[in-house]
């Protein structure tokens, strides 16, 4: 038995790097990451634009562009198996079946001259024996798991709203009951009340049928509603890491303090927010050191310097600042 199956680990990232070449200059997207999912278990990706975080979803997918992308060092494991091992006619039958992906923006996920139906029902197809009608059935079975009539199969993407092109994403997603589900901001253009729908139903679902998942947000109430553990990344590397209890009960690092300092509290009279100083760093000339160090209030020398390595406490939290407090240097 493999290591990643002794300890229960789902998805585990090794030191995975990846970057874009354009026009002579390298953008380095991600710097390293590594990180784990249990089956079951949501882990939330929090960010920045710009992070990296959708690249690395794509990267545990293997859909980064063909030209002008690349994987320069890492591994991704899935159930023990390892994917970038794998030759591409492998990894097409795990997409959709082992893995499944929620793109962010369902107007360009759906292809708008194609029924929705026929759209769920061509998931089932290329990973299922069996006839035209039973696709059919399973379609109509999906579509009415995520709260849509399934006597709607046979119309278009642009007969339905925007919360409704959402489910039918979701429900081409979990068409194949995946054992991974990467849900890439899955409710960054719905409303409050469609928003909340729609993570009620990814909880149910992920319930349902013990999935693990990605959850890549900016928001810090979908984290707190939905996660298990929470990776803080900044500029390709992630800065903090733990359980959501940890991150939002003890943030560690000056960053994730910033992020809940950006968030408007309920609870204080307070006439102004606390934005973050500055701006995200250039990827194509990343600062030496700590790369959050030119808007960080405690930067040192020591800051900008070298790399900073990932610091974990007694309980497991990790964070990437020499400033934690009484924090034990990780192995």
């Amino acid at each position: 038995m493999s290591e990643q199956k002794k300890d229960q680990t789902f998805l585990e990232v090794k030191d995975l790097k990846v970057e874009y070449f354009s026009d002579g200059q390298t953008v380095h997207a991600v710097n390293g990451v590594s990180l784990k999912i249990e089956r079951g278990k949501t882990l939330g990706l929090v960010g920045e634009t710009g992070a990296g975080k959708t690249t690395i979803a794509k990267s545990i997918l293997r859909i980064l562009p063909d030209v002008g992308a690349k994987v320069t060092e890492g591994k991704v494991y899935l159930d023990g198996q390892e994917l970038f091992a794998l030759p591409e006619q492998e990894m097409r039958k795990i997409r959709g079946n082992g893995i499944s992906m929620i793109f962010q923006d369902p107007m360009t996920a759906l292809n708008p001259v194609q029924t929705v139906g026929d759209q769920i029902a061509e998931v089932v197809r290329l990973h299922n024996a069996g006839s035209k009608e039973s696709f059919e059935k399973r379609a109509r079975e999906m579509l009415e798991m995520v709260g849509i009539p399934g006597d709607r199969y046979h119309e278009y993407p642009h007969q339905f709203s925007g919360g409704m092109k959402q489910r039918v994403v979701i429900a081409i997603a979990l068409a194949c009951n995946p054992g991974l589900l990467l849900a890439d901001e899955p409710t960054t253009a719905l409303d409050v009340t469609i928003q909340a729908q729609v993570l009620e139903l990814i909880g149910e679902l992920r319930e349902k049928y013990n999935t693990a998942m990605l959850l890549i947000t900016h928001d810090m109430g979908v984290v707190a509603q939905v996660c298990d553990e929470v990776a803080v990344i900044y500029a390709g590397r992630i800065i903090e890491y733990g359980s959501k209890e940890q991150i939002f009960d003890h943030p560690s690092h000056p960053y994730t303090i910033g992020l809940f300092g950006a968030i408007p509290s309920m609870k204080e009279d307070e006439e102004w927010l606390h934005p973050i100083e500055g701006l995200p760093p250039d990827p194509v000339n990343l600062p030496e050191g700590c790369a959050f160090h030119p808007r960080c209030p405690y930067a040192t020398e020591e800051c900008k310097k070298k790399p900073i390595e990932m610091y974990q406490t007694a309980d497991g939290h990790q964070c990437r600042c020499c400033h934690m407090g009484a924090a034990k240097k990780g192995e």
